[in-house]
């Protein structure tokens, strides 16, 4: 398995959530919306420009920006 962040994973791709970083309002915010180290995630759709990212988490969906994706590391099944 590979580690990359979520932002780098293309729509059908899954992951487990290893390691969040960022610092204050990002890291906290991503925490408060369930992404918490190994939980499973799946890309579903990510916009034309990359913005926003549609995962699936825990039985439901979720729409993070490329900045909060990009502080989400996985690793990811292959």
């Amino acid at each position: 398995m590979v580690n990359r962040s979520l932002r780098e994973l293309k729509p059908g791709e899954k992951g487990k959530v290893v390691k969040i970083s960022g610092k204050g309002f990002i890291h906290r915010r991503i925490l408060d919306m369930g992404v918490v180290p190994g939980t499973k995630i799946e890309v579903e759709r990510v916009a034309p420009l990359g913005d926003p990212i549609e995962v699936k988490i825990k039985d439901y969906h979720l729409s993070l920006r490329k900045e909060e994706a990009a502080n989400i590391s996985l690793e990811v099944e292959e």
